[in-house]
């Protein structure tokens, strides 16, 4: 295969890119509904107060993931019983695992609340209630690209005739020591740092997907890698992303959103020598899904 050059994305940051052949993750294209982000005490443009989420205490993480959810499940509802979850963290709730465990040890009275939210499944049963979902869904745990694992969870779920829709959600926390700790003994050899938030910070991103066409304004397929001239950061500054950082589902949800204002197609890459996908915007369903936000921002 001869070497082809492309415009990039990785971690916000356009470079132009070397093709190579690379297996592919997707067996086929996805079509992307909606996307959405939640970050709190991150630093970042558009952090939020920690939306209130009863029977959860203490913690980013389930309100997070429940506040990215809603948004997409709000923008494009659908058949609960025809919907499938996905949800994707590296090391779960380490807030509240560490304040029960901080609990246990000092001798005090264990709360079962606590138990209850460290638990990532928790909040998908809270979500199921409130949006009527009733299809399967699943918590993954890795040290990879946690947009590869999602997108890949995705794919074939909806090989299952009776799945139409995937919502996909990441979840990130800052840090606490033992938590640093941890993240440097599951990293060990791979040169990998450890998250660099603030220990009350969290970020989460979530993608509704679907099969292509039926009004999805843009698809996803797999790529070709790509290499970076030897340099092995995650934003071409020579620092590697951390294990399981959520920062590519943000690249995607930025994407999502630029490409329904503008159109066209870009690559998206999740870290060099990993996998590339390629968005691609539907001109009829971009040009609907601009007026529908319109008319929603004129309300």
């Amino acid at each position: 295969m001869t070497p082809t050059e492309n415009t990039t994305t990785r971690n916000g940051n356009t470079t132009t890119a070397t093709e190579n052949t690379h297996k592919t993750v997707l067996r086929s294209s996805l079509g992307i509904l909606s996307a959405a982000t939640a970050t709190h005490r991150t630093g970042r443009d558009g952090d939020i107060p920690l939306p209130r989420l009863p029977g959860f205490v203490e913690s980013a993480f389930s309100p997070l993931a429940y506040e990215a959810a809603r948004q997409c499940l709000a923008e494009r509802p659908g058949e609960g019983s025809r919907t499938a979850v996905a949800l994707a963290s590296t090391a779960g709730d380490t807030t509240t695992a560490d304040l029960a465990s901080r609990r246990m040890v000092s001798g005090r009275v264990h709360n079962p609340l606590l138990f209850m939210q460290a638990t990532p499944n928790s909040v998908l049963g809270y979500l199921s209630r409130e949006f009527g979902i009733t299809g399967q869904m699943f918590s993954l745990s890795t040290l990879d690209d946690p947009l590869t694992e999602l997108l890949s969870m995705a794919d074939l779920l909806l090989e299952d005739p009776e799945v139409d829709r995937v919502l996909a959600v990441g979840v990130e926390l800052g840090g606490s020591e033992r938590l640093a700790a941890v993240y440097e003994e599951l990293a060990d050899g791979h040169g990998r740092p450890a998250p660099a938030l603030p220990a009350d910070a969290g970020l989460a991103a979530a993608v509704l997907l679907g099969r292509p066409g039926n009004g999805t304004p843009v698809s996803v397929r797999s790529a070709e890698a790509y290499e970076n001239d030897g340099d092995t950061s995650a934003d071409g500054t020579g620092t590697r992303a951390h294990p399981g950082s959520v920062q590519s589902l943000f690249d995607l949800v930025g994407l999502h959103r630029r490409l329904v204002r503008e159109g066209g197609s870009h690559v998206l890459v999740t870290d060099p020598r990993t996998p590339a996908f390629l968005l691609t915007a539907d001109a009829e369903a971009t040009t609907t899904a601009r007026n529908e936000t319109e008319t929603h921002a004129h309300q």
